[in-house]
Order: C-alpha cells, then structure tokens, then sequence
C-alpha cells in the first residue's frame, strides 16, 4: 500500500474490496482510521476522520451496493457509509464518556439486549438486504436485523456455549446466497452454518481455530476460511496454524495454502479475508501489520484455486 509521506498502517486487521477492485483497509494505530486504496495500492482518501464510532477496529465490509460497514469493537457500534463517506445508519451505542471504554466488562455478562453489542466482530447481509451480526467477546450470539435495523432473530447468548446454535466468541460472520449464515465460533475451534432465521445446521471442525471467513459471490461460491494462532497459543508454537482453507459450500474442502510465519506466503494470525474474485485473496494481518494479495493458480479441472 502507497500511504502520503509520514501517514502510517497499524495493525491492518480488516480488509474489503468494492466492485470497482478499490480496497479499504480498517486498521489499529495510534488511533483507528479507515483508509480506500485503488486496485493499484494507491492512497486515495480517508473515510470517517475523527469518527465517534471509531476507537477499536475489528471488522470492514462492502455491500452489494459499494457501501462501507464498519465494526468496532471498541466503541460497540456498526456503521453503514456511503460509498462517498457519508453516514447512512448506525447500529449500537458507544459507553459514555464517563464511563468510557471497557473491551472486558467487569463480572459476569448482563443480559444480552436487541440494539446494543458488547464487542461486536463482524457484519454480513442475505439477498434480501437483512443485517447480520457476530456479537462477539462478551455477547456470544449472533444478531438478525431487517434492512432498517429492526430486530429481528438472535442465536446465542450473553453466555458462551458449546452446543449447535451456540457460541464461544463468534469472530467472523458471512452469508452465502441461500441466506445461510457462516460463523466462524472461534473459542470452540469451529465453523457453524445457520438458516436463515438462525437455527443450526451444521458444524465443521476439520478447518482449525475458525478465525474469519469470506464466501464469494457468484454462480458457484466457494468459503475460505482462516486457521490462524489459538488463543493463548505463544510464538514459537504456531507450526499448525496460519492456513487458509478453500471450501465448497457442501462442505468439500478443495485444498488450502500458506502457513505460520512472518515472511510471505507466511500468516500470522489472518485476520480478515477478501475473497470478491476468489482467485485473488486480500488478507489483512495483526501480528504482521500488514496486508496480503493472494493470486491463486486453478486447479487441473476447477474453476477456482487451491
């Protein structure tokens, strides 16, 4: 990435592309800022400077309509931009300044509540424009909005669990064309596919930590889904995680590439994935402070890579 002389990338945890390949990086430095580069890593402008809902970057998306959402983990609060930068709905609240912020609330979890997070992670929407949100350190549920915003479903619970339908630290969160929802329930070393109304289907555990994940659009979707560093898990003791996974929506796993490290095709802890052209992967990476462009071979006989 081409930054201006004396603007710097932190922890470039977040990672999107738009439909025109430009690509937005939601990073940690001195303070959380949002950055749009175009397809060639120039700099082109910064979006939301001095934002009230920016103050600990967790997650970016694009919508099928190029606008810009934001999770931040530190301030409990989405936000939908418009291509152009302009604030076009918020979800959540940030604490008050008085009480400012706390990314670990002291004692157990209050009930969870329909329009307020507590560290949310992740934000995706279905072929009808509904909102769905990973909820994340402290709520381990998974929320269902209407295009406006109103509540409408949840799974999970304020309390961690390992049951179908059950999270523990939901920390990434996609949906496929059928409105299925992908969560990656990271704590419980596991990816789960819900319906649409959030009910349980299915649960994969041959994919590693469940860190984040990317479905691509299109005719024929496929899931990548990043195996990065479990928690607690210190440096040196990474040599089976840093894999992203390629997945065919049946739950076919097609192959999957790069490992522990710091050097390329090396990850340490991949935190988001952009996979608009699934033979072009945008990783964003925290313990590397960097990001990621992936340009992946097809395989003898499949369209995509492995």
């Amino acid at each position: 990435m081409k930054l201006p002389p004396g603007v710097y990338l932190g922890e470039s945890l977040a990672v999107a592309t738009n439909s025109k390949g430009h690509i937005f990086v939601y990073h940690r430095s001195a303070t959380t800022r949002l950055f749009e580069f175009d397809q060639a890593g120039n700099f082109l402008k910064e979006i939301g400077s001095g934002y009230y809902g920016f103050e600990f970057a967790h997650s970016v998306r694009v919508d099928k309509d190029d606008n810009i959402w934001t999770v931040d983990e530190g301030t409990n609060m989405v936000t939908k931009f418009s291509p152009d930068g302009k604030v076009l709905m918020v979800l959540g609240r940030r604490p008050p300044a008085v009480v400012g912020v706390q990314l670990a609330p002291p004692g157990a979890n209050p009930p969870a509540q329909k329009y307020i997070f507590c560290r949310p992670t992740d934000v995706g929407w279905d072929p009808q424009g509904n909102i769905f949100i990973s909820d994340g350190y402290c709520n381990n549920r998974v929320v269902k909005y209407d295009k406006d915003g109103r509540f409408l479903a949840q799974s999970g619970s304020e309390k961690a669990g390992t049951a179908l339908g059950e999270f523990n630290l939901p920390h990434g969160l996609q949906v496929d064309d059928k409105g299925h929802v992908w969560v990656a329930d990271r704590s419980n070393f596991r990816y789960q596919e819900l319906d649409n109304n959030l009910k349980p289907l299915r649960e994969f555990t041959n994919l590693g930590v469940g860190w984040t994940l990317c479905i691509s659009p299109g005719p024929h979707q496929y899931a990548f889904l990043s195996n990065s560093n479990p928690n607690g898990n210190m440096p040196g003791t990474w040599a089976t995680t840093g894999e992203i996974y390629k997945m065919e929506l049946d739950g076919t796993v097609l192959g999957k590439f790069g490992h522990a490290g710091k050097l390329p095709p090396g990850f340490q802890v991949a935190h988001m994935l952009d996979c608009r052209n699934p033979n072009q992967i945008i990783v964003g990476e925290i313990e590397s402070w960097r990001v990621q462009k992936l340009i992946l071979q097809p395989s003898p006989g499949e369209s995509g890579a492995r």
